[in-house]
């Protein structure tokens, strides 16, 4: 009888692309290789993004290999680790999820197909650090911590003061600290049943965070007359970012083959996590999912005159030295383009990001499905793609200004208007 393979990389049959399945032969437990069922190379963890795209079946046979090396890895480290949790206090519970080889979630995760983001990790460290591991809270045992001893240490943080003098209770900074602790202790009661969770009859802090404006209609035509973008990569990135709706560290990521210029429609599979910082990761998008986006015709001739004039590099967006772009690229000319349009903020909260709201916002207007919406936004949840539509207000604003340039200029019947091509 012949042994059975440790996985399967059959071809899909309606593409070029592979598929992948871990079976038990390869070691790993059950409940891991029903996790990786049927799976895209996609779905591969970051450490292993240079395996997600295989061109042969060799290719393919290499990633899941690695894969397969990968998650014994990742079990063996966490088998190792293994101390009697009723030993442990709050504050070295609390420590083990501010680092990828130390958290509880590590494994459970890259079994699920989810990816640590660098970016939450750095999030974590710093509410410890800053906020958590000094406070007497940290010194109570898991196994004797209590509700009242939670409220202590809450009202405690809502009293400390941030560098201008004011409280840090109310905060986004101390929400995000409480929700923190309260994921921790979520994970703590998962290992032990008969725990009692002592956030389990608490309320979760409400984040009471601004969203972004969208630019109406007109404005957005504003930012594309001639004159306001002044070269050809400040037009294809102002395109990017108002057509096809991507975030500025995908814009970075976007690589030449993930442009289909057939169909014609932009793949978006990467991102660079920790985009605003140092030690970048390149690493699947914040969805964990890959997407298509809208490729129009106005942002393949801006790409075309790019290289044109920068060359072709490893990235769609380079400058001529081969560098990609920075953060402060973006952030610095999105304000200029906005003056030279002669765009007034009048306290709107209008930035780079905002490029994704106004476009939601413009094809909700004009009748597209939310879900559709969706699934180009790269959104997981629904609800975040709601709080991106601002067509009620904005629409209603655009009708009335056309209504005034027709009332003053009767003889121009032609009214330019926004168009997805």
């Amino acid at each position: 009888m012949r042994s059975q393979k440790p996985f399967t990389t059959p071809r899909r049959g309606d593409s070029k692309t592979f598929q992948l399945t871990i079976t038990p032969a390869s070691g790993l437990p059950d409940k891991i290789c029903r996790e990786w069922q049927r799976k895209s190379f996609q779905d591969l963890p970051s450490e292993l993004s240079k395996y997600r795209n295989p061109k042969t079946k060799a290719a393919a046979e290499a990633g899941a290999l690695a894969l397969i090396q990968y998650l014994i890895r990742v079990l063996e480290e966490n088998n190792t680790r293994k101390v009697p949790d009723d030993d442990l206090t709050v504050g070295q519970w609390i420590e083990k999820f501010v680092n990828i080889e130390t958290s509880p979630r590590t494994g459970r995760n890259a079994a699920k197909n989810r990816p640590y983001s660098p970016d939450t990790l750095d999030t974590y460290r710093t509410y410890f650090n800053a906020h958590i591991k000094d406070d007497p809270f940290t010194k109570i045992k898991m196994s004797k911590v209590e509700e009242e001893d939670v409220t202590v240490f809450t009202n405690r943080l809502s009293l400390k003061k941030k560098k201008n003098g004011k409280p840090l209770g109310g905060t986004r900074t101390s929400a995000g600290v409480i929700i923190f602790i309260r994921m921790a202790f979520k994970e703590y009661q998962k290992k032990h049943k008969r725990w009692v969770n002592p956030f389990i009859d608490l309320d979760p802090p409400q984040l009471n965070t601004r969203e972004r404006d969208a630019l109406p209609e007109d404005e957005v035509l504003k930012l594309f007359s001639p004159g306001i973008l002044q070269n050809p990569m400040e037009i294809a990135v102002c395109a990017i970012m108002f057509l096809s709706g991507l975030r500025r560290a995908e814009i970075a990521a976007l690589k030449p083959d993930c442009l289909d210029w057939v169909t014609p429609k932009i793949t978006v599979r990467n991102t660079w996590q920790k985009y605003d910082n140092k030690g970048r990761v390149y690493g699947p998008t914040k969805s964990k999912k890959e997407r298509d986006a809208h490729f129009d015709p106005i942002l393949q001739q801006a790409i075309k005159k790019m290289w044109e004039e920068n060359g072709e590099h490893e990235y769609v967006f380079c400058h001529p030295d081969g560098s990609i772009l920075k953060p402060s690229w973006i952030r610095r000319r999105f304000p200029e383009w906005l003056k030279r349009a002669g765009i007034e903020l009048g306290g709107r909260e209008i930035v780079p990001h905002s490029a994704r709201h106004s476009l939601a916002s413009l094809l909700e207007a004009r009748g597209i499905s939310l879900r559709y919406i969706q699934d180009m936004l790269g959104h997981s949840d629904l609800k975040t793609t709601k709080r991106y539509l601002h067509s009620t207000e904005a629409t209603i604003r655009t009708i009335g200004k056309k209504i005034n340039e027709a009332m003053q200029q009767e003889s121009d019947k032609n009214i330019v208007e926004f168009k997805i091509s």
